[in-house]
């Protein structure tokens, strides 16, 4: 392959990442060239800086400077680090499917229990075939990136009219230090369908690791849905995850992420509401101490009619930590009788803590209900004056408080198992802030 050399921040030549990668690199002869034409994307973009306006806020060649090379295969230490790390953050009755460093471990997945439900193929499999699953219509750098170096993921496919009986729970192992990660993978769900799909991303040792993850969802007319991704990656980890979603008609899709951990972490989403009829819920808390940096981005696109959207967020931030949230709500010219509502709010805990809130909307039809808005701000004296005067500690006053602040966006869990693992996730952080 030839291709120019350029420099990341430190210096390093961007062609030697895909150069010491690709024979690592899974797919067919089409599919390398799909690899290939990606990686030049990437090369003659770079990591996304303050000057490219969806990335105004999340400057990643200053955060991260540059991207680290890709994770060995993990060894037997790796995989029984990974196994305890499985058993500790494991839906209890969920089926897991469970990736290690980007690699595919069926050892510890339910992949024989999964069967008699869900079509499954690992992505290493589907690319030996098919390079479809690499190409998506956005130009974004770490997009493409991913395209470039995706090593695995997982491929599910959901039958029309299938209820699962219980949820799908992917989860994502790091056991590395100063490696990356590239995973990228495809949810179908059929007409009719009822799931409940989890993704949780955890550390097991690793440190100052990076993480490059896609998804791509599609959801069959009247199908229901919930989706559900809890993000705790070490202190100083990475993790960038960008998700593509296609709702037929009459849908339900309930989607909700917790942010906890990394040094630097970035949701970005899009939407595409292209059925009628169809209802989704987006909501988000993001729980940031000492000097994380949070950013939820989103891009609900409206383009049939008679669609409802909801988006709630909320952040909690201590200390010195940063929570960027820019949501955008877009109407198609031909999307009337939309109602589309987007609300945001961040608590800042300390005098150092940032937030930087861009709700937009871009409305081009006549018969609409759209509206937006952001707040932020610091926790209410008097109610903590009130609690502290029937004896609670300051700590555990602030405590009761923060809880019921993310609480209206946990509350849009249905499912009353998770929601209380949710609640669990939050006490818990909360609980170290003591």
């Amino acid at each position: 392959m030839n291709v120019a050399v350029a420099k990341t921040g430190s210096g390093r030549a961007v062609s030697d990442l895909f150069a010491s990668a690709e024979s690592r690199l899974p797919g067919s002869p089409a599919v390398i060239a799909v690899r290939r034409k990606a990686f030049e994307t990437y090369e003659r973009l770079g990591l996304p800086h303050r000057r490219i306006e969806e990335w105004k806020y999340t400057d990643l060649r200053a955060l991260v400077g540059e991207v680290l090379p890709i994770a060995a295969a993990p060894d037997a230490a790796a995989l029984k680090r990974a196994a305890d790390a499985v058993n500790t953050h494991a839906i209890e009755g969920a089926r897991k499917l469970v990736l290690i460093d980007g690699v595919f471990a069926a050892e510890l997945s339910d992949v024989k229990t999964l069967a008699s439900e869900v079509g499954f193929k690992s992505l290493r499999e589907t690319l030996e075939k098919d390079a479809a699953l690499l190409t998506t219509a956005s130009t974004d750098a770490v997009i493409a990136l991913n395209a470039a170096m995706a090593t695995d993921g997982v491929v599910l496919s959901i039958a029309d009219g299938t209820q699962l009986s219980v949820p799908v729970q992917i989860i994502h192992v790091a056991t590395a230090a100063a490696a990356s990660a590239f995973t990228r993978s495809q949810v179908r769900v059929g007409k009719g369908a009822r799931a409940t799909i989890i993704e949780s991303f955890v550390a097991a040792g690793a440190k100052t690791y990076q993480v490059n993850d896609a998804v791509i969802v599609t959801v069959g007319d009247d199908a229901d849905v919930a989706h559900i991704r809890l993000m705790d990656d070490a202190p100083d980890a990475v993790n960038i995850t960008s998700q593509f979603v296609t709702v037929g008609a009459n849908v339900k899709l309930n989607f909700f992420n917790m942010t906890t951990g990394a040094a630097v972490s970035r949701l970005q989403g899009f939407v595409t509401l292209a059925g009628e009829g169809s209802e989704l819920s987006v909501n988000g808390v993001n729980l940031l101490k000492k000097t994380e940096h949070g950013d939820t981005t989103l891009v609900v696109d409206h383009a049939v009619p008679n669609c409802v959207s909801r988006e709630t967020f909320r952040a909690v931030i201590d200390d010195r930590a940063h929570s960027v949230f820019q949501g955008r709500i877009i109407v198609r010219p031909d999307a009337q009788k939309t109602d589309g509502k987007m609300m945001t709010r961040a608590l800042l805990l300390s005098d150092e803590a940032e937030a930087d809130n861009k709700p937009e909307l871009e409305i081009f039809a006549d018969d609409v209900s759209c509206g937006h808005g952001a707040t932020a701000g610091a926790l209410d004296d008097s109610l903590l004056f009130y609690l502290k005067a029937r004896g609670l500690p300051e700590k555990q006053a602030q405590a009761l408080l923060i809880q019921a602040f993310v609480g209206e966006a946990i509350e849009q869990i249905a499912d009353d198992g998770l929601r209380e693992h949710v609640i669990g996730i939050a006490e818990r952080w909360l609980e170290r802030r003591r």
